[in-house]
Parts: structure tokens; C-alpha cells; sequence
């Protein structure tokens, strides 16, 4: 049973009608009618704020999108991964809450365009995310970015590449981001945690609908892969700086905050937070919740220039 009189109103009014419509299952849609499903709500995350300069490109068969909020040279870079499942999400569904990065951050931008499942399965968006990352650094410096203050981040499926992209990072012994910003992660393709349970039913993005999105993008991988399934990997020190961002009724909440502490035993700096009163996605709610708002400029100023030694 929902807890609606623990969520914030716009996220009860949302959750309400999710209820009210019969809980409908991602499994029952096509991948077609999720993306479309998701591009539909592009209006809740608010205003498309102006950024000074938008512009994409795209090397080796990779699309950026760059967001730059002024003249300044050497701003510190965020490569930032979108969410959705790894079947859906694109440059459109995530365009307004890095417009907002851009600004309130006084930082470049990036979004990386990867490839989508059922059309291209695993390790596809993995490899274009660590590419991405690499793509980045080499080109920061004519963009106007710093190539020696990278942030790395991405929400849910997103959250997952960041990780699994600064695994990779730390493994090929090249470079490391100097931070990475986890927004309630998909962790672990099992969905064996407490969370999956008592809140996978009723808040929107269902359990039905993160672990068929694993299923689509890793067609037969085992969950224990350390790909598929990050968590419970055993290699996390030397990880860089990393903050994660969990949703207090969100199915991943407990694998998200499990990753936070497993990074302290490996003597990582990381932080975590967990906001309460929202959903899985609330990241991108911001026009109808307070704490999506607040949580954009939290990640903000984590990469700003003038608090770039400031955590939650």
C-alpha cells in the first residue's frame, strides 16, 4: 500500500493516478510507447532555461551535446549519462535539468547520446559511455572545459554507466574523473533488495519496470555479471570522490545507499543522500517537486568551480 500522506504533492498527484489507472506494467508496453511515454513527460522538470551556447558533435559515431553557460574558458566538465532503463531516454528527455546544471553550475555540460537496447544490447551502452568519457577529456580543452575537473555522472540506468565508466576509468590506469555523481543508480539486475519489495508496486517507476529494462538490455548476461550488476563488485578502491543521490520510495533506494557504504569500506570519500518524500526520478520533477528543485542545485554546486572542495 502507497504511504501517499509521505510523498510530496506534486509526486502524490502523480502517484495517485498511477494507482487510480491500475498500476500499469512496462511489460505490457512496447519499447516504442516507453519512449514515447517518457518524452511526455518533458514538461514536469519545468522551463527550458536559455544557456549561452548549446552545440553538438559528433566523433567516432558518438553524439554529444554541449551546454556552455558563459565565455569562460577551462570550466570544470560534466559528462553526464541519461536514464531510462537503458531502452529509452535521449538528449530531449534530460535537456531542461542540464540546461539548469549548465547555469547554476557555471560548468560545461555534456550529454552523451548512447545506444539503446532492444536495438543494440550489452556491453553497447557501456561501451559508448567509456568512450564518451575518453572523447571528453581529449576535447575539453578546445570546448572550454577542464580536462583536470571532469564530473561523471548520469541517473538510474545513467547512474549505472557513470560507475561501471569510472570502474573501466580506474582498471585502464590512464585518468580518473575527479568526481562522480550517482542519482539513484541502477545497481544490481537481481532486484533482490528490501526496497524492490516494499516500494516496487505503486511509485510510478515500478519494479516490473527497472528489471525489464535489464532484461531487454542484457538479453541473457547473468545479473551477476560485474557488469549487470556493479554492487557487489569487490574492486572499488581508488574510486574517485563520489556522491549518490537515492529517493526515499524509490525501488532502488536500498542498493543505491548498500553502494554508498561498500565505497567506505573501500576507503572512497563519498557521500550520500537520500531526500525524502519522492520517487525514482524525482531528479527530473522539478516543476511539480521542491526536492527535485533543490536536488539540481546540490549537484550543481558539488561541480561548481567555487565549491569544487564541497560536498553534500
Amino acid at each position: 500500500m502507497a504511504l501517499l500522506h509521505k510523498l510530496e504533492p506534486g509526486i502524490r498527484n502523480l502517484v495517485e493516478a498511477f494507482i487510480e489507472s491500475g498500476r500499469p506494467s512496462a511489460r505490457e508496453q512496447s519499447i516504442e510507447e516507453r519512449r514515447q511515454g517518457y518524452l511526455n513527460t518533458i514538461d514536469l522538470a519545468g522551463d527550458a532555461v536559455p544557456v549561452r551556447e548549446i552545440a553538438e558533435h559528433t566523433i567516432d559515431g558518438i553524439r554529444l551535446r554541449l551546454y556552455k553557460p558563459s565565455e569562460q574558458v577551462k570550466l570544470p566538465v560534466m559528462v553526464y549519462y541519461h536514464g531510462g532503463c537503458f531502452v529509452s531516454g535521449d538528449f530531449d528527455t534530460h535537456d531542461r535539468q542540464l540546461r539548469q546544471l549548465a547555469n547554476l553550475g557555471n560548468a560545461l555540460v555534456i550529454a552523451v547520446e548512447y545506444r539503446l537496447a532492444p536495438e543494440h544490447i550489452y556491453p553497447a551502452a557501456h561501451d559508448d559511455a567509456f568512450k564518451a568519457a575518453g572523447l571528453v577529456r581529449e576535447h575539453a580543452l578546445s570546448w572550454g572545459g577542464d580536462p583536470d575537473d571532469i564530473t561523471i555522472a548520469g541517473d538510474s540506468a545513467g547512474g549505472h554507466l557513470a560507475l561501471v565508466t569510472c570502474l573501466r576509468l580506474k582498471a585502464q590506469g590512464d585518468w580518473l574523473p575527479k568526481r562522480q555523481v550517482l542519482i539513484y543508480p541502477m545497481l544490481d539486475a537481481s532486484g533482490a533488495s528490501g526496497s524492490y519489495e516494499t516500494n516496487g508496486d505503486d511509485y510510478v517507476i515500478t519494479r516490473d519496470t527497472l528489471l525489464s529494462g535489464f532484461e531487454v538490455y542484457l538479453a541473457g548476461l547473468p545479473t551477476n555479471h560485474p557488469e549487470a550488476s556493479p554492487l557487489h563488485r569487490d574492486d572499488f578502491e581508488g574510486l574517485p570522490e563520489t556522491q549518490i543521490i537515492t529517493a526515499e520510495f524509490d525501488p532502488l533506494v536500498d542498493e543505491g545507499e548498500a553502494l554508498y557504504h561498500r565505497l567506505l569500506e573501500a576507503g572512497v570519500h563519498a557521500q550520500c543522500r537520500r531526500y525524502l518524500g519522492v520517487n525514482h526520478g524525482f531528479f527530473q520533477l522539478g516543476a511539480i517537486s521542491g526536492a527535485g528543485r533543490t536536488a539540481i542545485q546540490d549537484v550543481a554546486s558539488i561541480i561548481a568551480r567555487t565549491s569544487r572542495h564541497t560536498m553534500f
